[in-house]
């Protein structure tokens, strides 16, 4: 079984979506399961795991909506406010609701919640839950990110993305990447998702991303996590802006069959089926 471990959903608002800016027109609609049912019949993969794009308890509603009416969703990473007192109370909550699997805060565009003792609570309700958060922080955060997953350390932490790699950048930027993730991958609840590099690889909107830095980034992250704490993702429509949704599983799906079967099988279903105790 192939699994997307990372897709979106939305009904396209400027307002709640306001991350959506210049230069992203293509994601400037609504993307639902309807668009979503071909790419994955092309390419052969059979069920996601939808994830938050924006900050209210409406979006977790919106994507629990969808996985009850798909049954090829398989989880939903939602969200939830995790600083307020309640946390647990709501997390529990959407526990009894629908396959919620994991949540996620957009700690990039709020990086003040990497020290935050009032969000470190409503992390740590997450793990106590047996749920799965999922860490959104880019390359330039990774120092804090570090003191965070080490504090947070009862349960599986997923980072999204490889944590935004500068892709193409300077050598000193991917040796200070490589060094902070080589201080993650010390810690063996620590997973990575290899997604959302296809964007993060352009020099520029419209332009074509860097394919071998593509994979200078996911040759590093193998030799430090290990075939068992990849897992792959689409990040689809997002991925739309740089290369298609086949593209994208064409350009991972030939990377990890050159590092045998073994890598390929827990790189495409069975790491997210364990990590996100996906019931199948």
């Amino acid at each position: 079984m192939i699994i997307d471990a990372h897709q979106h959903f939305w009904r396209y608002d400027p307002i709640r979506l306001d991350w959506i800016g210049p230069g992203m027109e293509e994601l400037m609609h609504d993307w639902l399961p309807v668009d979503l049912a071909s790419p994955m019949a092309e390419t052969g993969i059979d069920r996601t795991v939808a994830v938050q794009a924006t900050g209210d308890e409406a979006e977790t509603a919106f994507l629990m909506e969808q996985a009850e009416a798909e049954d090829w969703i398989a989880g939903v990473v939602g969200w939830v406010d995790l600083a307020t007192a309640d946390a647990d109370e709501r997390i529990a909550d959407w526990q009894q609701a629908g396959p919620l699997v994991g949540l996620r805060h957009p700690i990039e565009g709020d990086p003040a919640r990497l020290d935050d003792r009032a969000f470190d609570a409503g992390v740590d309700a997450v793990q106590r839950r047996g749920l799965v958060y999922d860490v959104l922080v880019n390359h330039r955060q990774l120092g804090d990110a570090v003191t965070f997953c080490a504090h947070h350390d009862r349960h599986t932490l997923v980072l999204d993305h490889l944590a935004k790699p500068a892709i193409p950048g300077a050598e000193a930027d991917f040796a200070a990447w490589r060094r902070a993730m080589a201080e993650l991958a010390a810690m063996p609840h620590v997973a990575v998702k290899i997604s959302g590099l296809a964007t993060e690889a352009q020099a520029a909107p419209g332009e074509p991303p860097d394919i071998d830095g593509i994979h200078r980034h996911l040759d590093t992250a193998l030799a430090l996590f290990g075939e068992d704490r990849l897992i792959f993702g689409s990040d689809w429509p997002v991925c739309q802006l740089a290369m298609t949704y086949g593209d994208w599983f064409a350009l991972i799906d030939a990377w990890a069959r050159a590092q045998g079967a073994d890598c390929h099988a827990r790189l495409f279903g069975t790491n997210a089926a364990s990590i996100y105790s996906l019931k199948l």
